[in-house]
């Protein structure tokens, strides 16, 4: 397995980031990568890559730990957050050498598993939220057995091998001395039960695949790779188990006119020179209306204007951010005589040559090489 990077390298930030750098490298990156944006055959692979830093990174209490042990926790299997798996654990080994116990009941109540959506939506969808019911393959416990994998009328049979534990022992001779190592029941396969009639429904699983209808209400400034947790609307637990989550991933589709950027909202106008050289009044299309935009004479091209109040809703907060209008001057193309005529008398009024009457850009460039 390829060993991972490092995740402040992942995210092209320093050690000493901020949580708004982490936060702002990881949307520059997120919206490079999108497997919807990007085609290329790596894009998926980086946007994981990218997301997976930004989930460490982003928590205070993971960082600590990333930052203190790096990739490898040495609290795995203790309640550590980090990757590293060490298969059945110091456990195993005790258990082999020592014939220890300290294993879990197969018969107890497990947790069902967590299941991830990935949500595509508008953009405007994103800004104001919407609701929506989603179709979601996930296993439910069967409503035949409930659970418990045998035909109606009957129940498991305690396992006569390793009488319920789900553990037999195997017994060795070695040089050392008498070994004993414990190993998951071959005869239930560590459940602990047996079932001589299984439930004709879920085949003895205590499980059956289902397509589950949700409803989804997504919250107003919802961005681009935010994740909604759903509870319990993961699989179904066994044996009484709570049911797993549904995390709801989002995906942001990008507009043709708005460009976001954390709350607030970017775009162009294009003005053509007689507009921003004797000033005009304009509507500029916002999320939700179009306004009046006053453009003072003398504005230059690349100027931002901005409209307080007309971003997107702030999502943890109360108000929303502002837009930044950037005022785009259009150079005429394909002039008539009489037009050309007219910038000519401008330019001369101005006191300025035209292209006509001086000399050409790189005559005097020769000019300057020949130090006249």
């Amino acid at each position: 397995m390829a060993e991972k990077r490092d995740y402040y390298e992942v995210l092209g930030v320093s050690k000493n980031a901020s949580d708004e750098e982490v936060k702002k490298a990881y949307r520059k990156l997120a919206r490079q990568y999108h497997p919807d944006v990007n085609k290329a055959e790596d894009a998926e692979s980086k946007f994981k890559e990218v997301k997976e830093a930004y989930d460490v990174l982003s928590d205070g209490q993971k960082r600590a730990g990333y930052d203190q042990y790096g990739h490898v926790d040495p609290n795995q299997g203790m309640g550590g957050g980090f990757s590293g798996d060490f298969g059945g654990g110091m456990g195993d080994i005790f258990d082999m050498f020592f014939g220890g116990g300290g294993r879990r009941d197969p018969n107890a109540p497990q947790r069902g598993n967590d299941l991830q959506y990935t949500m595509t939506i508008e953009f405007k969808e994103a800004v104001f939220g919407k609701e929506s019911d989603i179709t979601i393959p996930r296993t439910e416990t069967c409503d035949t057995c409930h659970g418990s994998g045998a035909k109606a009328g009957t129940k498991p049979q305690t396992c006569h091998v390793c009488h319920g534990s789900g553990q037999e022992e195997v017994v060795q001779n070695t040089p050392f001395g008498r070994m004993v190592n414990r190993r998951s029941c071959s005869t239930c396969s560590g459940s602990g039960k047996i079932i001589k009639e299984r439930c004709g429904t879920c085949s003895g699983q205590g499980k059956v695949k289902k397509q589950r209808k949700i409803h989804v209400k997504i919250p107003a400034g919802v961005d681009d790779g935010a994740q909604l947790r759903m509870t319990g609307e993961g699989e179904g637990g066994l044996r009484g188990g709570p049911s797993g989550d549904l995390y709801i991933v989002i995906r942001v589709k990008s507009h043709d006119f708005f460009e976001r950027e954390g709350d607030d909202i970017y775009c162009e106008i294009p003005l053509t020179f007689a507009q921003v050289a004797l000033g005009d009044e304009v509507e500029v299309p916002t999320l939700t209306e179009k306004v009046k935009l006053k453009i003072p004479a003398g504005t230059q091209t690349g100027t931002f204007f901005r409209l307080r109040g007309k971003g997107v809703p702030r999502l943890r907060g109360i108000g929303q951010g502002d837009q930044h209008v950037k005022v785009v001057v259009i150079t005429p193309s394909n002039l008539s005589e009489e037009q050309k005529d007219l910038l000519r008398q401008i330019a001369s009024l101005d006191g300025e040559k035209t292209h006509e009457h001086e000399q050409s850009f790189f005559d005097r460039v020769k000019k300057a090489f020949r130090g006249d």
